[in-house]
Parts: C-alpha cells; structure tokens; sequence
C-alpha cells in the first residue's frame, strides 16, 4: 500500500493484515507513521518509480492499494505539487502494474471530480464533471488513466469516489470534508466547534467501516462483475454540518457551534449533494451499514474511550 499514513489508510492498513497476515502485506508512506503499527513499513515517495519498482520486485506483490495524494484543501495551496504527486504517482504505478503483472490495483477517486455542471442531487455514474480545484482534476484524470490502462493492457484496476470519510481512527489531513470529523473532537474535548463550512451545506459522507468494507468487497469482487473502470459511485448519508451538529447535541446537550466559512466553502458548494451509486450496488453488491444517527453513536463511543 503507497500512502498508508493518512486517514483511510491507517485504517485500511490494518484490514489488509487481518486479512492476508501480517507478512503479506507491506505498507508505505514519505515518512514514518506516528503510531507503530503490526504490519511491515518502508518510507517510499511515490514519485520515486525506481524504489517501487524494487518492492515490488522484492517482496512479490500480487496488489497496490495507491492511496498516496495531497488533498482538496492542501493542494490548493500548492496546485502545482499536488498534480506532480497525485498524477505522476498513479502513472509510477499504473506503468510498474503492467510491467510487473501486478494482479489488481486500487485506485481512490473522490466526490472532488464533480463540479457546477453535475447534477446536485442523486449524482448519476456519468455525468458532467468539470472540477473546480486540481486535487479534483487529478482524480478525474487519474480515472481516465484506470480506464485507458484497462482497455489497453488489460489492468484490473478498480476504484471508488469516495465522498467525505468519517473516523474515529485518526484525524483528517486536508480536505474540505474534514469538519465532520473535527466536530467530534471538538464535542468530547472543548464543548465548542469553529465550522468552516455553512450550516446549510449538504454533502455525501460516509463512516469509516462502510468506506473500508466497500473498498475490501470491490477489490474481492469476480472480474466479470466489474463493469465500471473510472471511479464508482459511492455514499453512506448526506447530511449538512447542523445536522450533524444537532445530532451530536443531542448525545452531548452542552455542545455548541459557530459557523465561520472559509476558503473551503466554495469548494464545497461545487460539488454535490446526493448520490446515486446504484451501479456499485447493482454489480458487486454493495449495501450501506451506518446512518447518521448510529454513526455519530460510534464515534462518540470510540473516541471516549
């Protein structure tokens, strides 16, 4: 796995030795992770074509998982980095898959790829998607990159849009979506939470456990089941920053909020609001497990302890 630090990842990591064993899998970042974890770790730069190559080579890897990307509100600030990182990583990889009959490979889109032109509510596979910031373009890009490496070299890379990722695992690292999980933190530990967005702002979300086991069914998925190559459609529950608030409030009444948007503000009013992700539920069967209501039960849950 390439970027095994950061939020999905961290999770993911350790779903992948529960699943093949602990000297099955190998895990990797730029730079060491801040909590020691079971699994086998080595420092890789995703731009570093020659240092992949090698591991892949060393270790007999049969799956990558490419997780490594700057994100939304990051790249923003480095628009030329982010795109170096997210689309000549995804290539490294793309190339050494074909060149070393790597069996799959995982790919991670993002709601990120829709922009004014898609539709805002019940967001069909394929439609208009002009993104507004470069870590979006580098995901539609990186899409039509899958494809074309599908079509061409016969690849079985897979992937998902995720929408914004929910966790009590480890904080967030960027993105516009981050606030649904700051405001936990901010319910157990100051009582008080600073939002970045709009009360009113609607997004696609979905929990940690949901986004791992989709990510996990999809790549154990038949090959034949696999219709789609560019990211699928994906969502748990869309909901907007007082909802989740009023619902979190209602497990800790002395919580309160403010709502101060910022630069991610209109970030987040470009994409959308609802989707349908039949066709992730039509082909390999996906089924969502948590609503808002028992996920904020969880979160509360975990991070008390």
């Amino acid at each position: 796995m390439l970027g095994s630090n950061g939020q999905i990842g961290t999770v993911l990591s350790e779903k992948l030795v529960e699943k093949f064993g602990i000297e099955n899998v190998v895990c990797s970042d730029v730079r060491e992770p801040k909590i020691k974890h079971s699994h086998y770790f080595e420092i890789i730069d995703v731009l570093d074509k020659t240092k992949i190559s090698d591991i892949i080579q060393g270790f007999k890897i049969t799956q990558i998982y490419h997780l490594a990307a700057l994100l939304s509100a990051k790249g923003e600030q480095n628009p030329e980095l982010t795109w170096k990182i997210n689309m000549q990583g995804l290539l490294n990889v793309l190339d050494l898959a074909v060149q070393h009959k790597i069996n799959k490979v995982f790919f991670p889109s993002s709601i990120a790829i829709y922009g004014p032109t898609t539709p805002k509510s019940h967001t069909p596979q394929y439609a208009s998607f002009q993104p507004t910031t470069i870590y979006g373009i580098s995901k539609i890009a990186g899409e039509m990159w899958c494809e074309y490496y599908h079509n061409k070299f016969g690849l079985d890379v897979r992937s998902i849009r995720y929408p914004g990722v929910i966790g009590w695992q480890s904080l967030p690292e960027g993105g516009t979506t981050d606030y649904a999980v700051e405001i936990f933190h901010a319910a157990i530990h100051t009582g008080h939470y600073n939002c970045f967005l709009a009360e009113n702002t609607r997004l696609p979300m979905i929990y940690m456990d949901d986004a791992i086991r989709a990510t996990l069914e999809l790549m154990d998925a038949a090959p034949e089941k696999i219709k789609t190559r560019v990211g699928y459609n994906l969502v748990g529950m869309s909901f907007t920053p007082k909802e989740i608030y009023l619902s979190i409030k209602e497990r800790i009444p002395e919580f309160t909020i403010e709502y101060k948007p910022d630069f991610r503000q209109k970030i987040a009013e470009s994409w959308t609001e609802t989707i349908d992700d039949s066709c992730a539920r039509d082909e390999w069967g996906w089924k969502v497990n948590y609503n808002l209501s028992r996920m904020c039960d969880d979160m509360l849950r975990q991070l008390k302890k």
